[in-house]
Order: C-alpha cells, then structure tokens, then sequence
C-alpha cells in the first residue's frame, strides 16, 4: 500500500519532548453544566463554532435542556436551542452536529409526549434541525409513525447520532423501532434490536398526527437500510445489531467502473459458530432512490416486522475476525473522504487493540499502528486523508499514513494526563482538534466536562 506523506516536519517521530507537544486551550469554564461533543462533527463550516449539548450525568440526554456553541476564538458561548421546564425524565436534546457547508446543526430530541411513567428512550425520540440564525426554531427532519397502516418514508421509532454526508445531501444515523419495542414486551424475544437508516430532503412523507403526539411530522423522506435478526445463524453474515456507523468518503467510494456508490460503514454483530456475540466491520451500499420497496418488505414495516431496506440497498460484511485468537472490531468506523479507505479497531496478534485499514470493496485489512498498549479511541481523519488522529496512553496522537517505519509515523500532541481526552473532532481547515475532559469545579462539586482545544503548528 502506498501513501503520501504528511505535513512535512510536524511529524517528526514517536518520541515527544513536554516542549513539543501543544498547549491546551480551555473554552468554555462554566462549572453549573456538562459540554458534550458527543464524537460528532462539532464544528461550523467556517471552524469558529462548537456546538455541544448539556446533558447531566443522572439525566443523560432526557435531562438535557439546551444546545449551545463556542466561539473557538473567544470562548463566547450562544444557546441554540432550549426546552424550558425540562425533567430528567424528558424530552431531553443531545448529540449536536454542524452541517458540513450550511450554517445549522442537527441533534436529538426526545418526544414532547414525556412523562416519569413514559420517559425518553432510545425509541422515543427523532432529529431536529435548526439555523444559527434562527435558534430556537426547530425543524423535525424525520416523520415517525407508530400507528397502523404506517407510512412510507416515516420511521416507528428513535434516531441518534444524527451525521450529515460530507457533501450535505444525506443524513445518517441509528435507529431503534418502537413498534418492534412494543413486539419485544409481548413475546419476550428480543426484537428491540439497533440498526441503521437514512434520510433524504428530496420527498416527505405525510403523517397523520395523534392525540398522544407520538407521531411526528418531519420535513426529509427516510428509510432503514441495514436488516438485523434477532438469532443470526451462526457462522453466517446475519446481524442482530448495527452502530457505530459513518459515510463512506465525502460522496461515496470509487467502484471499478469509475462512478461512486454512496455507502455508509458501520459495526455489525455476527454470531460464530459456537454462536457467541462478534463485531465486524460491514458497508452497506444505498441506492440514489430510497422511496422505492427492496425484496424483503415494505419500507414501512408490519406490525410484527422491522421496515425493509429499499431496492437497490446491499450489505457487505469485510472483515472475519470471528474464527481469530482475538475476534471483534471496535470504534467507530471512519471513512478518509476519498472513499478509498475505512479505519477500525481491532487486535494484532498479540491482543493489542490497533487502528486497521481496509477499502470499502473489500480484500485484506492494513495495520496502520503498532503500539505497545491499547489504542483508546476510533481515528479522525485529516482533510486530505494524509493521517489520523486518536488517543492512545492517554494523549492525543497523531500518526501519518505511508510506508515509513511505524516509530517514525506517530506523535504526541498532547501530554499525558490522568484521564484519557475524549470525543476528539478535527476542523475542516485541519489547523484546530477539539475535545472533552472533565474538570473540577469546586469543593463539594461534581466534575463537569469542558471543552478544550489545541492548534496545529
């Protein structure tokens, strides 16, 4: 495999000096609430802004009231979006990710219909959408309806971690259905399974609303496109459960005859032969059109079936680890915006947890790192897919993609500390990373996490 080098003398060795390393730059100080990046795509096209959500430890996202901004120059802070009067139990906002191009951000947001008996849940919630210059003026991207005869293009249930494409035109994200919930308490097998689906603003599917409001009228046609089963046949390329999942290159990845297929990667789990529990890195590949019905159902579900993946949607397991001393994939699958490459996690032969490489067509995974411990996080990707950045003994490092030695690859950006950093995210313009620690704030007081920064040389 041959790459091209990266950033000249930034990337100078493994071995890294307190003087080389970059200072860490607080913003936001506020010790009354948590600023949660949640690993998504944080910052504004023009990477002045972070947006991040408040959610409480106790509460989670249903305790969630506000999603917030800031300035990465000046440490101003701005609320986008603010339920009053929210519980811990609901309706709760989280999750928060800018627009690649577009001045708005997506995230989160339970149903209104919450209460202590009937809380925000992973199946309770949809995706909202809302411009910096109009905040507080929320638009539900997805329909959700949960009363029969469903409708097309409409969800049953929650989405989470929402993830625009690079070049804005789809939205992403997990998925879990209610009505399939609902199939789990009646029967007692395990229906409630996460899987994946998308959405496009090119149709809009018609709700009827109910008197409960748990139906949703949304703006974006979407469609589930990953098939989960509640009992994979072991040995096979059956899943019970998809996530961490991310596009596949800024528009898709390059097939043989030159056009691009729009795809997203994620984790799916397999059982093995002895039908124990396995993660592998799979891609699913998604047609232009998703409004129009696939061979396995209607786009909409049954009440006793999940929606069905429209035609045209194919996906692709590509790794096999399972039969493996040390089986399973972990991170969040990331793709560098060419689409020639997906990065992973997974074990080297000595149990190590490493970042592999693998393209989206399929054939032998690359070992990009080789440390001694265990990588701690999943990758960012630089803009022009010449290296990476991740944690790894509780730093922030980054590693070049090419064929030198691995000891002459990688780097420390940031000391080592106590705690690992978390939720890194890495700007558009590549000169600023991004990311989580927790801080105290006072005697007596609970930590809170904060967001900090450092620039690149």
């Amino acid at each position: 495999m041959n790459y091209k080098y990266l950033f000249g003398l930034l990337i100078v060795g493994a071995c890294s000096s307190p003087e080389s390393v970059l200072k860490e730059i607080q913003l936001t100080r506020d010790n009354g609430k948590n600023h949660e990046l949640d690993n998504n795509d944080n910052f504004s096209p023009d990477g002045k802004w972070l947006v991040y959500d408040t959610r409480t430890k106790a509460g989670g996202i249903g305790g969630c009231s506000s999603i917030e901004r800031v300035n990465t120059e000046t440490g101003e802070t701005q609320v986008l979006y603010q339920i009053q009067d929210n519980r811990e139990y609901g309706p709760g906002v989280g999750a928060a990710t800018y627009h690649p191009i577009e001045n708005k951000v997506i995230f989160i947001h339970g149903l209104s219909a919450c209460t202590a008996e009937n809380p925000y849940q992973q199946w309770r919630r949809t995706g909202v959408i809302v411009s910096d210059d109009h905040p507080n003026v929320p638009v539900h991207m997805d329909s959700r309806d949960v009363t029969f005869p469903f409708t097309p293009g409409a969800l049953r249930g929650g989405t989470h971690r929402h993830e625009w494409s690079r070049d804005g035109k789809w939205l992403g994200y997990t998925y879990n259905d209610a009505v399939m919930k609902k199939l789990e308490d009646s029967t007692g097998i395990k229906w409630n399974l996460r899987t994946i689906a998308v959405s496009v603003p090119h149709y809009r599917a018609n709700v009827d609303l109910d008197a409960a409001h748990e139906n949703v009228q949304g703006e974006w046609y979407s469609a589930v496109v990953v098939r989960v089963v509640p009992n994979p046949e072991p040995g096979s390329d059956e899943i019970s459960y998809a996530a961490s999942d991310s596009w596949v290159g800024a528009s898709g990845y390059p097939k043989p005859d030159g056009t691009m297929q729009v795809a997203r990667a994620f984790l799916g789990r397999v059982a093995d032969k002895a039908r124990k529990p396995v993660d592998e890195l799979f891609v699913v590949d998604i047609p232009d059109s998703i409004h129009i019905p696939g061979p396995y159902g209607p786009l909409e579900g049954t009440p006793d079936s999940f929606p069905m993946p429209p035609r045209g949607t194919e996906q692709r397991r590509l790794t096999h680890t399972a039969d493996t001393d040390f089986p399973g994939c972990s991170g969040v699958a990331r793709s560098s915006s060419d689409g020639n490459y997906i990065a992973y996690q997974a074990k080297d032969s000595k149990g190590i947890q490493q970042i592999y490489l693998i393209s989206p067509s399929g054939g032998n995974p690359v070992q990009l790192t080789a440390h001694a411990t265990d990588v701690q996080s999943g990758v960012r990707w630089s803009s022009g897919n010449q290296s990476v950045i991740y944690t790894w003994d509780n730093s922030i490092v980054i590693c070049e993609i090419s064929d030198r030695p691995f000891e002459k690859r990688f780097r420390r950006l940031t000391a080592r500390t106590e705690d690992v950093p978390a939720n890194l995210v890495w700007s558009g313009d590549g000169k600023t990373i991004a990311f989580n620690r927790w801080v105290d704030a006072g005697e007596g007081e609970e930590q809170k996490m904060q967001i900090f920064i450092v620039r690149l040389k």
